[in-house]
């Protein structure tokens, strides 16, 4: 597939770019700042500007696409990851601003493109507990995409926002928007680098609910979203399959909620935040595990 990609040079968007060149995608990035990967061409451009985003759309994905002098090809799927990626780094009005006129510009430029796929970032923030202002607890576990967003900071709000956005897109223009509500992003080298001391601290993680997305197999996920057609709009949790703590889930529930409803069986390593609905309707199976690493 030929593919537009937004934020590819950020942290997931770097993994997951690489991984779509793995299975044999062209990828256009779009970004800020270049990604230096080889097999990739970059476009820089601001996300907030809707004629860039609408100059984008058509543009090529290499030189080598003059050759056939047939003019711009199409691109297939638009992968929409740039934003900014938490509060405290920007102002929180200009956080929102960002991340919410940057997405509309992307689905508008993309769907009046004639691009029939979208596939963009949303965030577990939605569901309030990752920036609340103290502590607070999920209305039930685990964590399933029908839990209540309720978000209470600039970030989290602006990924909601998003959601009613590409929404209401597939319902005027009939596309299939898929959104990633993606739970803490975890690099390959963070394993041995910071799990140690989220095992001798496990409260740390409280804010991800306890959960985390390896980065390749976030990749995972963005390909089998690309190849799912005629969903309309959904949106679905990413997660690996297990905590990224040492304690089980019964140790979590008696340290840290109790009192809070449990849906279900949970297993002794199962995550919180369920991915279930992705492996239902899109043949998500995560790959990766900090155990495979730490034991």
């Amino acid at each position: 597939m030929r593919i537009l990609f937004t934020g590819g040079s950020g942290k997931a968007g770097r993994h997951v770019v690489a991984y779509l060149l793995e299975q044999g995608h062209r990828v256009l990035n779009v970004d800020r700042v270049p990604l230096d990967l080889a097999g990739v061409d970059n476009r820089i451009a601001d996300i907030t500007d809707a004629g860039q985003m609408y100059d984008v759309m058509h543009s090529l994905a290499g030189l080598d696409e003059l050759e056939p002098g047939t003019g711009v090809p199409s691109f297939d799927a638009v992968v929409h990851f740039a934003a900014v990626p938490r509060i405290l780094i920007t102002s929180d009005n200009e956080c929102y601003r960002v991340n919410t006129m940057g997405t509309y510009n992307v689905i508008d430029a993309a769907v009046k493109s004639g691009i029939r796929k979208v596939i963009f970032a949303s965030s577990e923030t939605t569901y309030g507990v990752c920036f609340a202002d103290g502590e607070r607890k999920p209305e039930y576990l685990p964590i399933d995409e029908d839990h209540p967003t309720t978000p209470e900071d600039s970030y989290a709000l602006s990924k909601v926002c998003n959601e009613v956005t590409a929404r209401g897109f597939q319902a005027r223009f009939g596309v299939d928007i898929y959104g990633l509500r993606i739970n803490n992003v975890i690099e390959p080298h963070e394993y041995a680098q910071d799990f140690p001391g989220y095992m001798a601290d496990p409260g740390v993680r409280r804010r991800n609910i306890f959960a985390y997305i390896d980065a390749r197999d976030l990749g995972q996920m963005v390909e089998c979203c690309l190849h799912t057609d005629g969903l309309g709009y959904e949106v679905f949790n990413v997660s690996n399959d297990d905590h990224s703590v040492g304690l089980s889930s019964a140790e979590l529930i008696e340290r840290y909620y109790q009192g809070v409803p449990v849906k279900g069986e949970i297993g002794a390593a199962e995550t919180f935040y369920a991915n279930a609905k992705a492996k239902r309707m899109l043949g998500y199976q995560p790959a990766h595990s900090w155990r495979d690493v730490l034991g």
